[in-house]
């Protein structure tokens, strides 16, 4: 540990345990983006609360004389109040009791500090102020950018909320910590975990089990209970919540998917033209996902994902969308759906249903399952050079997200990833996935197919370039 974070964390009586808490400790100064996933009773606020004064003591540096903000966000308000309580307790430590404000709610809450010790000759005080957030009200993520951000509880955190926070930081290159315990091995949280496991990255990821806090637990990873919970608990259970460890999420389609590199806000360009690809459906879900090209990339930058609604109604529901009246005008609107819902013999086909609907004309082929999942991993793939995926999802696209594993459906809450078909014993059994939770996945599919073929990106039918696409109009 450096010797200034030393002599800082014993200024506020604070002594790392030699084990994985000195570790990372040592480390959340190496990286923007930190990720602690904390086993229960591993004292994840109290390491996120040290990691905070580590980043804020650097800050001191880099914005020397500079006004401080910090946030610290939760699910919800009371969630913050462990992280809240002790830098308070800190900063108390730090410069006294005079110069700490704090108030005694946290929904919402503030600390400022106005210390002695940052006067610039005559110059006013600096201060420095943290104000709590709930994820419940995202107006309130949208106000002055703060120097850091710590993301309490962060398992409990929507990916939307994540990504807003991403934003916030953006325009003083400020920095995000998040603790948290995993409440399962899918969604973005342990995405995010696995894929920032990688040291030299901008962004790190670390487990602190339950066991390395020996306070609690003084004989370690060795300690009687640590041992009774590992021999009467699953293996999944003991990893996720005392290890800290996602177990890897078996039978995943498309495993390659992270949302720190797909997963980011796709503006609505209104100077280009807008793809929307459907997969039909009722029972189970209608995916309506629309896209637009942009310096190469597709950009699925908005969403309709529900059940139990006709094609008449979703066609209300495009049309009411606000893009919706200016593209079509403008740019235009172009469309792919499933080619077998073309097909109908007693009624309308869903391509008639739209066509009279929205005016929009839906084309379509007929896609082999296995040809299009690797179409779709194909535009997954981050370039080499680049580091770019060939397609992105804004975060409000959860449909098609939770069918990747990073979010809960949108239609019960629940996990509804798109697998393999798997036995007992967690083997993949057979050459196709499950047909069931890959709506949003098949839209795109037939979109990214109809676009560039099942060849190459960039070319069309028989390999030659594809500049233009056509479009019937009536």
């Amino acid at each position: 540990m450096k010797e200034e974070l030393e002599y800082l964390l014993s200024r506020v009586g604070f002594k790392a345990h030699p084990n994985e808490q000195r570790a990372i400790l040592e480390a959340v100064n190496e990286h923007r983006f930190f990720l602690v996933a904390g086993g229960d009773q591993a004292g994840k606020s109290l390491e996120a609360s040290k990691g905070f004064l580590a980043k804020w003591f650097e800050d001191m540096s880099k914005f020397e004389g500079e006004d401080l903000l910090y946030w610290f966000v939760a699910a919800d308000y009371e969630r913050t109040r462990a992280e809240f309580d002790y830098v308070y307790e800190d900063f108390v430590h730090l410069f006294g009791e005079s110069n700490v404000y704090v108030t005694k709610r946290v929904d919402p809450g503030y600390i400022e500090v106005m210390p002695r010790e940052l006067r610039r000759g005559r110059q006013r005080k600096a201060t420095i102020r943290i104000e709590t957030k709930s994820a419940k009200d995202p107006r309130r993520l949208a106000m002055r950018a703060p120097h850091g951000i710590v993301i309490c509880e962060a398992s409990q955190v929507d990916l939307n909320t994540y990504e807003r926070c991403q934003g916030r930081v953006a325009p003083t290159r400020g920095w995000i910590h998040m603790s948290g315990s995993f409440e399962s091995s899918l969604g973005w949280y342990p995405q995010l975990w696995r894929g920032w496991q990688a040291p030299g990255r901008l962004q790190r990821s670390f487990s602190l089990p339950t066991w390395s806090n020996l306070t609690l637990f003084p004989g370690g990873r060795n300690d009687p209970e640590i041992l009774r919970l590992e021999r009467e608990n699953s293996d999944q259970w003991f990893m996720e919540r005392m290890a800290g460890i996602p177990m890897p999420p078996k039978g995943l389609v498309f495993d390659e998917f992270r949302p720190d590199i797909h997963v980011r806000e796709a503006t609505w360009n209104p100077d280009k033209q807008v793809q929307i690809w459907i997969d039909p459906g009722y029972a189970g879900a209608f995916a309506l996902e629309a896209a637009q090209e942009i310096d190469g990339q597709m950009r699925v930058f908005d969403e309709i994902y529900q059940q139990g609604l006709t094609t008449d109604q979703i066609a209300d529901v495009a049309k009411s969308l606000p893009w919706w009246g200016r593209a079509f005008d403008g740019p235009g609107i172009v469309g792919v759906a499933d080619v077998a819902a073309q097909q109908h013999q007693a009624m309308a086909s869903v391509q008639e249903v739209w066509l009279e609907k929205t005016g929009v004309w839906l084309g379509g082929r007929k896609v082999d399952i296995n040809e299009g999942t690797e179409r779709l991993k194909s535009f997954l793939k981050p370039d080499p050079i680049s580091g770019e995926p060939k397609i992105i999802f804004d975060p409000k696209c959860s449909g098609i997200l939770s069918e990747f594993g990073a979010v809960g459906s949108p239609i019960d809450g629940q996990e509804r990833a798109y697998r393999w078909r798997m036995d007992r014993e967690g083997n993949i059994v057979g050459h196709t996935p499950e047909d069931k939770n890959n709506h949003g996945v098949k839209a795109v599919i037939y979109g990214l197919v109809d676009r560039y073929g099942l060849g190459y990106v960039g070319s069309g039918t028989n390999g030659a370039k594809r500049s233009k696409i056509s479009v019937k109009r009536w």
